[in-house]
């Protein structure tokens, strides 16, 4: 696409046209995707396990499809591939973090993790991918984005064993499938935030012996001095999605507050 043109798409709407899918998009930055992108012209499918969560996203952004979706419940996600027409865009957003060493972790929470961090993700793109393909021999522009994280994938941390592990297969996941199928237009990419201010965060700080002192410790580890927001996440989630990112694939993309200098 020439720049002129590229110009004029974007002053449309970066995702005009996309069909995108969010798993986990009831709240934190699933959530914030899911507006963002709707906000750039997108059709947004956003699922989450949360009815409840999810139908106040739609009370913000009225044109969202809702779609309950358990990602860990196999058939649950057959069936919704089977009803929803092909996607331009896959957002794989749901994931949990087990707080622990390998000495806390017993298989019921490496299996857990496991099942709704990577095998998740398995499930949605095995589902979606064949109506992604067949829509990106003539669009070629096919993307796939999977959530991971800096945290012990990247760089070690203490206390995230079994997330970290999790992670870290989500990235050699995202360069398989990269591989796989860049030749037939489709794109994947994973998306490596540094520690971000979200429900789910808050909920382990609060769980902390000393929640204060535990939100030091987070705000201290990143170099540039805060937290990040979900407003700084979200951009870069359009910027995969959209033809800007259109020769890149196969990549880790780390918006991480210079945690990983």
């Amino acid at each position: 696409m020439e720049t002129r043109a590229l110009v004029k798409t974007m002053k449309q709407g970066r995702l005009q046209g996309k069909r995108i899918l969010i798993t986990a998009a009831a709240q934190g930055i699933g959530r914030a995707s899911a507006l963002a992108c709707a906000q750039e012209g997108a059709t947004v499918i956003a699922t989450d396990v949360n009815q409840e969560l999810l139908q106040d996203l739609a009370s913000l952004w009225p044109g969202i499809e809702l779609a309950t979706l358990d990602v860990c419940d196999g058939n649950q996600v057959i069936q919704l591939a089977s009803r929803t027409e092909p996607l331009d865009v896959l957002f794989n957003c749901a994931g949990m973090v087990h707080n622990g060493s390998v000495l806390d972790c017993s298989d019921a929470d490496w299996d857990r993790s496991f099942d709704l961090n990577v095998k998740g993700m398995h499930r949605m793109i095995r589902a979606f991918l064949p109506g992604m393909l067949a829509r990106s021999r003539v669009t070629r522009s096919g993307c796939i984005i999977n959530m991971a994280s800096m945290a012990s994938s990247i760089k070690g941390f203490p206390n995230r064993y079994a997330y970290g592990a999790s992670k870290a297969a989500v990235i050699g996941m995202t360069k398989a499938i990269a591989a796989d199928f860049v030749a037939q237009g489709l794109r994947c990419n994973s998306l490596c935030p540094g520690t971000v201010d979200t429900p789910s965060l808050r909920g382990r700080i609060a769980s902390a012996p000393d929640p204060v002192e535990a939100e030091k410790n987070f705000i201290a580890r990143q170099p540039i001095g805060r937290l990040a927001t979900v407003d700084d996440i979200t951009p870069m989630v359009v910027f995969l999605a959209s033809d800007e990112s259109r020769f890149i694939t196969g990549q880790n993309l780390l918006v991480d507050g210079g945690v990983t200098i």
